[in-house]
């Protein structure tokens, strides 16, 4: 994995160095890392397989030094009770990381709403080396005043955000190096999650239901004649990938697998976690009682359950489990 990583694809060919870095990440050892999840390789896997361009620290930092976003208030709501009683984050990363992350975060979603709103061809991105690259302006539709103040209190920033951006913050590296990666999945894999609406967790918690509705009817049966559906016990495994549930070691190996092969197969591994406790669930008068904390991760189990699905799900909703994220 190492040498893949230094020396890149065999004979150039990226589509093959890809497969290639998969199967070793999920199938054939994993990412090497110690018992509390530390890697020197994983970031920059992640980074691979998100398809992350470097990027300047500069750049980084020119969006630290616009200080507070709009959304400062909300991510301080929450940046103090993000993973709390997880020792192994605490020791690693501190409050203050998470802020400068969130925040910077929060101007790049701003950043861009403002473009799609003003008509311009193309949101400023970053560039390779650091500068923002300029736009062509087409003729455009202005806000408002009020529209540009309502547009900042609900654009760059949604609780669970904090959740998603802590992984990164504990196996990176590098501030920028966490912040690269979390832009890249929450602008290209699921940017229907940090929307105001949330609408892509929405979708996300409507296909758990119909995905274990496949895999498996009867436990679909019995949870919805208790009225349970993902909606009530779901919501934060959807939008955080299931980093809210501990261990975190066992969440970076879930990783692993969802930035291989899709995060969009996060609903699967959530349907893969309740079929795990499908007999604790079924014998169970108020399953609710148990779905309120889903049991600690094994992420080992949840990809092989999952892996197992996959030729179960009907093509029609395996196409809205790909898309329901964008």
């Amino acid at each position: 994995l190492d040498a893949l990583l230094h020396r890149g694809p065999p004979n150039g060919d990226v589509t093959a160095g890809l497969s290639q870095l998969r199967y070793r990440v999920v199938f054939s050892g994993g990412v090497p890392s110690s018992p509390e999840g530390l890697s020197e390789l994983r970031i920059y896997v992640w980074l691979v397989l998100l398809g992350a361009s470097p990027v300047s620290t500069d750049r980084y930092l020119d969006l630290v030094h616009q200080g507070a976003s709009p959304a400062h208030d909300k991510i301080r709501d929450d940046t103090f009770r993000t993973l709390a009683t997880d020792p192994l984050f605490r020791r690693r990363v501190t409050e203050n990381s998470l802020t400068r992350v969130l925040n910077a975060a929060a101007w790049r979603l701003l950043d861009a709403h403002e473009a799609r709103v003003n008509g311009w061809l193309s949101p400023p991105t970053m560039s390779l080396a650091g500068s923002p690259q300029h736009t062509t302006m087409t003729t455009t539709t202005t806000t408002t005043p009020a529209a540009a103040a309502s547009t900042q209190s609900s654009v760059g920033y949604v609780q669970g955000m904090n959740v998603l951006a802590a992984p990164f913050l504990y196996a990176a590296r590098s501030e920028a190096q966490a912040f690269v990666a979390f832009e890249r999945l929450i602008t290209s894999e699921c940017p229907g999650y940090v929307r105001g609406s949330m609408d892509g967790v929405h979708r996300g918690l409507a296909l758990v239901d119909a995905s274990l509705g496949v895999v498996d009817a009867r436990l679909h049966a019995h949870l919805m004649e208790r009225g349970l559906k993902a909606e009530l016990y779901a919501f934060a495994s959807v939008l955080t990938l299931c980093a809210c549930t501990p261990p975190l070691p066992e969440v970076l190996r879930l990783w692993d697998f969802l930035f291989a092969y899709g995060a969009h197969l996060n609903i699967l591994c959530i349907v893969a976690q309740l079929v795990l406790i499908r007999d604790q669930l079924m014998a169970s008068s108020s399953p609710y009682q148990i779905l309120r904390s889903f049991p600690p991760l094994q992420a080992n189990n949840i990809v092989a359950v999952a892996v197992s699905f996959a030729d179960k799900i009907p093509a029609h909703l395996y196409r809205q489990i790909v898309l329901h994220a964008k």
